[in-house]
């Protein structure tokens, strides 16, 4: 059984401490406690990506953004009556507490119950040039490029296959022959590989026209270019919790101006703002999608993942963001594949 006392933390500690708490533990949670282990509040991993979303600091004490109305049970109920809360509630961990409310215990849905195969597909957009990347990608799609001691492409296969998902579809364009006989159909991983195979460039969208059978789960798409240890399904929790048709991991970006920005107002100097710092939400080239989005897709077309979330959007579907805080760089030039080699052996097996 997992160490549940070292989710225990205090009001006063910074979020960041509460991001530290819930990696190092596979329990998903962290417990806000006073001096004497009364349960306080809890946080998950889906209200700290709220908080930067709010673009609270992380500096910030966890009470801040902790939930203060959380679920627990006593003692004496038994795994049952927890069971059936937490799957009325759609929760994965409920706190045990004694008649003071300190806490003892912590039930966690998967130990109660078998967890399932994940049944969602994954679709990894591999069909691109690789332009900003050449010479390399003269000869080498850029999806195969080594980075640490593999290919790009096998490294984001297995962190998938990792987290229990079986099923991948793999478009393939540029030099498609090259990446079907290297990865190959999973068999070598224990689980089912298929390509889609564009005969012309489709987009970061367009190829899912291509799918064979329209998937009865949310599905999965990711630029196979991406190299990321996001959890996959936080990911899909968050989607879920949110009724999202369709969500867009971003990425936090600041740019700071190299120059002190003036404010004026006719020929009045109103004030000077020395390099200030921009922040934006960018687009981090991971997203889920309900099947029913896949409707919008034009039959052989071409068409970005930003334009079908725009349709997404004009349909008032609701769309999220998921902001990224763990590990993430997009390699589209050599200096980020240079900086991912570095990264590899400190953020991979």
């Amino acid at each position: 059984m997992k160490d549940w006392k070292k989710t225990l933390i205090t009001e006063n500690v910074p979020i960041l401490k509460a991001i530290q708490v819930i990696d190092a533990s596979a329990l998903q949670i962290a417990l806000v406690v006073d001096s004497d282990g009364r349960l306080s509040g809890v946080i998950t991993d889906g209200d700290i990506r709220r908080a930067l979303l709010q673009g609270i600091a992380l500096n910030e004490p966890v009470g801040r953004i902790m939930n203060r109305n959380f679920t627990a049970a006593r003692i004496k109920t038994s795994d049952r009556e927890i069971l059936e809360t937490m799957q009325q509630k759609d929760l994965k961990q409920v706190p045990i507490l004694d008649d003071q409310g300190r806490v003892v215990n912590l039930k966690i849905l998967k130990d109660l119950i078998q967890s399932p195969q994940r049944e969602n597909w994954v679709v990894l957009m591999a069909g691109g040039t690789g332009s900003r990347l050449q010479p390399l990608t003269n000869e080498c799609p850029k999806p195969l490029l080594k980075v640490g001691n593999k290919p790009l492409l096998e490294t984001i296969l297995e962190n998938f296959v990792e987290s229990g998902f079986n099923t991948f579809y793999i478009s393939v364009n540029y030099m498609a022959d090259m990446i079907q006989n290297l990865i190959g159909d999973g068999s070598r991983w224990g689980v089912y590989i298929h390509y889609l195979r564009e005969k012309r460039k489709m987009g970061t969208a367009g190829a899912l026209a291509l799918l064979p059978v329209r998937p009865e789960k949310p599905l999965i798409v990711m630029n196979a270019d991406v190299l990321t240890n996001v959890n996959m399904q936080h990911l899909l929790d968050f989607h879920t919790a949110h009724h999202a048709k369709a969500t867009m991991c971003v990425r936090d970006y600041h740019l700071q101006c190299p120059y002190g920005v003036i404010t004026t107002k006719d020929h009045r100097l109103l004030s000077i703002d020395e390099k200030p710092i921009q922040r934006f939400f960018v687009n981090a080239g991971i997203y889920v999608l309900e099947p029913e989005i896949l409707d919008l897709i034009p039959r052989f077309a071409f068409i970005d993942m930003p334009e079908l979330f725009n349709r997404a959007m004009s349909n008032h579907c609701e769309t999220v963001a998921f902001p990224i805080r763990e590990y993430w760089i997009d390699i589209g030039q050599i200096d980020d594949l240079k900086k991912a080699n570095g990264d590899f052996f400190e953020n991979f097996r």
